[in-house]
């Protein structure tokens, strides 16, 4: 009862009552009102970092040539709520409802690893490859987007890797098989049933950053817990990724912003050693981790950034917003 009572604070997470009454007024007020603030919002471009914005825009929306949306994109005055699960859609009407209500978009929502056939505004995508069709927004920012004040010094942290996830995928099932009861590991999965095969106490965010090492292992997609580990004083751990949100995992350097570890995991322990033995290497990625973090904490450049992908969006997909 006393850890189900930890978990349920909102210490180390968002306010998700908040989020959620928040968007639901949104619903209510007349579109209007935003669309009427389009262009003012557009134009505070000119006060912000302009290059370094265009890069972020064109990062998202590789789009370069017109490509028209077929006939089953949805119409946004038919973006409706019941179609769409709820944090997915308060996330994208966030920004479509600053523009006219006639354009068109196909969403594509979920934990997105393939590359659509048109043109789509999706939360995830794969790296590799052309994935120019994959629009990426801030979507699911209230799971995803969580950000810590860590107080503690990698130094007063165990000389241990902490890892806590759902156990289904092949890939984490293979790092449970190698170090779930390891010495220097405390692993184990939280989707328990009764033929759990690497059962484990259920852990807050809090009690995670007693750990020097963090694991941060893809899911479906994304490692939906990197964003909090980086702006944390404890390193986040894991193979280069294969898919990216808008936090642009495709961007991040590997042992400069995370300690990289083989596809096969084979040299987790000899990683950390090194990282324990070499603490000022260890804090300077940490403080890497801190500034690449500093550039998603703007919530007004935030805002312009995901008009923009959507401008560019309607543009692109020859449509006047």
């Amino acid at each position: 009862m006393f850890d189900d009572i930890k978990r349920a604070s909102f210490k180390h997470k968002n306010n998700k009552p908040w989020y959620y009454v928040k968007n639901y007024v949104r619903q209510v007020l007349p579109f209007s009102i935003y669309q009427r603030q389009l262009d003012i919002k557009l134009a505070g471009l000119s006060d912000l970092d302009s290059a370094y914005i265009q890069k972020r825009v064109d990062y998202y929306n590789r789009l370069e040539r017109i490509i028209e949306l077929p006939d089953s994109a949805v119409v946004l005055s038919d973006f409706k709520l019941k179609d769409y699960f709820k944090v997915y859609y308060f996330d994208a009407f966030e920004y479509t409802r600053y523009f006219s209500q006639h354009l068109k978009i196909c969403p594509v929502f979920g934990d997105v690893i393939h590359v659509p056939d048109y043109p789509s505004i999706v939360k995830s995508r794969p790296i590799a490859g052309d994935n120019t069709n994959s629009v990426v927004m801030k979507l699911e920012k209230i799971r995803h987007f969580l950000f810590l004040n860590d107080k503690k010094r990698f130094e007063d942290k165990k000389d241990m890797l902490i890892g806590r996830g759902k156990i289904r995928q092949e890939h984490r099932i293979r790092f449970m098989d190698m170090y779930y009861g390891h010495p220097k590991c405390d692993v184990g999965q939280v989707n328990i049933t009764p033929d759990a095969k690497y059962p484990a106490k259920r852990l807050t965010i809090g009690e995670h950053l007693d750990y020097k090492f963090i694991l941060c292992l893809e899911g479906n997609d994304v490692a939906s817990n990197l964003k909090w580990v980086m702006s944390s004083n404890s390193l986040a751990v894991m193979p280069k990724p294969k898919y990216e949100t808008w936090f642009m995992e495709g961007t991040l350097i590997p042992n400069y912003h995370y300690v990289l570890i083989k596809d096969d995991y084979s040299d987790l322990e000899e990683r950390m050693n090194y990282y324990i033995e070499h603490p000022d290497e260890a804090n300077q990625i940490i403080n890497n981790a801190h500034q690449y973090i500093d550039q998603f904490k703007n919530k007004e450049r935030e805002d312009l950034l995901n008009l923009l992908v959507l401008k560019k969006y309607f543009e692109k997909t020859g449509q006047q917003y």
